[in-house]
């Protein structure tokens, strides 16, 4: 028998199959819901700051994009009728995906397959994070396609 998750994480990057995976959670679940955002190092691996120069205008950039994903994820909350907490973390997405859903006590992971941006890369990093957090995470894992 399947257990209810009580807490449930989405994982958002502004793409619109993360915002239909938030969709999905507060039409079905009805429990604590944490929106995630993940913000890679500009020096990582996976980010583009590994090719082109890091510089604190980029690094606003970011965060300004963090905070923009989390407003609109408050008010999508809002008009579905439903609450949600937030949050923003640093380093490679998957990861840290993994280690938030294991530190916080989340039981039940919803994200979104892939971006449909028009960015070949940025599809592809994306469609690796789920295919990571699918095959790594300590907990079931829903995807939206």
């Amino acid at each position: 028998m399947d257990r209810v998750p009580t807490h449930v994480l989405v994982p958002l990057d502004g793409s619109p199959l993360a915002e239909a995976a938030l969709e999905h959670t507060l039409a079905v679940y009805d429990c604590r819901i944490t929106v995630l955002n993940v913000v890679t190092p500009l020096d990582g691996p996976m980010s583009e700051g590994g090719i082109l120069e890091l510089d604190d205008d980029r690094r606003e950039a970011a965060e300004e994009h963090a905070e923009t994903v989390l407003e609109r994820a408050r008010e999508q909350a809002e008009v579905a009728g439903g609450t949600i907490e937030t949050a923003v973390e640093t380093g490679d997405p998957a990861e840290t995906i993994i280690d938030y859903a294991e530190s916080h006590g989340i039981d039940h992971i919803v994200m979104g397959s892939h971006s449909e941006s028009r960015n070949a890369l940025a599809r592809r990093l994306l469609g690796t994070v789920a295919t990571a957090v699918v095959g790594d995470a300590p907990v079931p894992v829903t995807v939206i396609r």
